[in-house]
């Protein structure tokens, strides 16, 4: 299911009681924050802020804050649904690059509506704004920390495209306003972008495009922090998500192209040869402020907008927030890419309290002897879990999603001499633990039942289990005893997320079609 821009999904959220509309005046400095850090410890609803001082923009914040929510703005009735398309994806041989997604799309029906296509006009740019009328004050750019150095975009669709080949990026990249007409880039040195900027610094360039998308169908906001492959184009994922073809237009001061159903357009460029300006601080997703560091400046050439605009943001900072979604979404999607590499994974968490980076939970069939750090290793080179800095890898039987449960089989399967590995390399440029920047140690606690080429020599105990048929005559009896309600076996995650049982099932419908494509 596509939406044709933001409003369509906030008005649907409110359709569900699943969005407060805020009229009394609220300032972007601190107090939307303020109020928006309550909502979401508190598991609340999307917020929509009619009377953001200095601006006639209404913002837009919360509404990815729940897994309903997530999977709404998804296009489905739950996560996994996609988790399930990837997986058929996966097994019918996902293509390598932008390219090969365009053929693949030719061959498969289900998939024509990826590829993104132009069109001549849009929503996007209803109002447009150039030269000396541009005014980035216009829009309510929220100032979120009493610390931080500035107000802050922190939803932005960032479009560049690579100097030489022409492949275009999207990512998120958080920006803080400076003045007017200039913003700061924060794109970190193992992104994307980065890597763009580089290269048109190399190449002598002392112009480098920008375009920045606001709003318009969540599931591009979700994709610019989609970990693709790199060479997977982020509107060809969007469209594989939405059903439905992202349309974009050309924008009016730069050779780049936007969503056409974005809400706003931020037109630009950064000069590779200018000095850089000092970022931050900043409160960050970690729970911490990120200290002052030096980026790009970004020179605004162009605004354009909807006449009925939303500006959307979200809030970062100690944990939960809104962006435990973001990334809850991205651990499920993302499951059947990495058991294409790794089939003996059963099922991951990524933590909200880790800030997924610092803490990866995840479970596995275990084949041989020292297969929990084989599988670290190979995590370690894959993608942007190279910035895990904690693995720790139980048995096929461990639902890693119930945390308590993962304490309780993790430390009483430890041996801390024994099932500690540690290994140097790159830790992502937020992490602050280490003792110098982009990179440190990690460790692999392998929390798995311990085999005898191992040097275990003893018997492995197997944990206490009541049998099916007692439980089967309990429950039957149960009515009779006058205690309450049946317990339904432990409590259900914190985070939402499903129990082993859904995910075995995912994993069978994949063998299942990789049989039918190989028969």
């Amino acid at each position: 299911m596509a939406w044709d821009g933001i409003d369509a999904f906030a008005r649907a959220l409110e359709q569900r009681s699943d969005l407060v509309r805020i009229r009394r005046r609220v300032d972007a400095h601190l107090e939307v924050c303020a109020i928006a850090d309550r909502v979401m410890k508190g598991g609340g609803p999307a917020l929509l802020f009619e009377n953001v001082s200095g601006s006639r923009f209404p913002l837009l914040i919360n509404c990815f804050g729940s897994r309903s929510r997530m999977s709404l703005a998804l296009g489905v009735n739950d996560l996994e649904e996609h988790a399930l398309a990837l997986a058929e994806l996966v097994q019918m041989g996902l293509p390598a690059g932008g390219g090969a997604w365009a053929q693949l799309a030719r061959k498969l029906p289900d998939l024509a509506h990826v590829p993104p296509h132009a069109v001549s006009r849009g929503p996007c740019q209803e109002i447009a704004h150039a030269g000396d009328d541009v005014d980035l004050d216009t829009l309510p750019i929220l100032t979120s920390w009493p610390r931080d150095g500035g107000p802050f975009i922190t939803l932005p669709q960032v479009i560049t495209r690579d100097p030489e080949t022409g492949a275009r990026n999207v990512g998120c990249y958080r920006m803080q306003k400076l003045d007017r007409r200039s913003a700061i880039m924060h794109w970190q040195v193992h992104k994307t972008g980065a890597r763009h900027f580089r290269r048109a610094k190399e190449l002598g360039l002392r112009r480098m495009e920008v375009a920045v998308a606001l709003g318009g169908d969540p599931a591009l906001a979700y994709a610019a922090t989609a970990p693709l492959p790199d060479g997977v184009d982020e509107w060809m994922f969007a469209g594989f998500l939405r059903k439905r073809a992202v349309t974009t237009v050309k924008c009016k001061t730069v050779q780049l192209e936007v969503p056409a159903e974005a809400d706003v357009v931020i037109e630009g460029y950064v000069d590779p040869l200018e000095e850089l300006v000092d970022e931050g601080p900043f409160g960050d997703h970690t729970g911490y402020y990120t200290p002052v560091d030096r980026f790009p400046r970004l020179h605004v050439t162009a605004i354009t907008h909807r006449a009925n605009a939303i500006y959307p943001a979200t809030l970062v900072g100690p944990p939960p927030m809104e962006d435990a979604w973001l990334g809850k979404a991205t651990e499920r999607l993302f499951l059947p890419l990495l058991r294409m590499l790794f089939p003996e994974i059963v099922d991951m968490n990524l933590p909200v309290e880790g800030a997924f980076h610092n803490l990866v939970l995840v479970s596995i069939k275990k084949q041989y002897p020292h297969h929990a750090a084989r599988l670290a290793h190979g995590l370690w080179g894959a993608g942007q879990m190279s910035f895990s800095k904690v693995i720790c890898v139980l048995d096929e039987d461990v639902d890693v999603q119930d945390v308590g449960q993962v304490a309780w089989r993790l430390l009483a399967n430890l041996d801390p001499k024994r099932d500690l590995a540690f290994v140097d390399g790159p830790i992502d440029q937020l992490d602050h633990g280490a003792n110098q920047a982009l990179w440190g140690s990690k460790v692999c606690i392998d929390g798995t039942r311990k085999l005898r080429e191992e040097g275990y020599a003893r018997d492995w105990p197997e944990p206490c289990r009541m049998s099916a048929e007692v439980a089967a005559r309990v429950d039957a009896m149960w009515p009779e005893l006058g205690i309450g309600p049946l317990p339904r076996g432990a409590p259900a995650p914190t985070n939402g997320a499903h129990s082993v049982s859904t995910v075995v099932r995912v994993v069978e419908v994949a063998r299942e079609l990789l049989g039918r494509a190989r028969g």
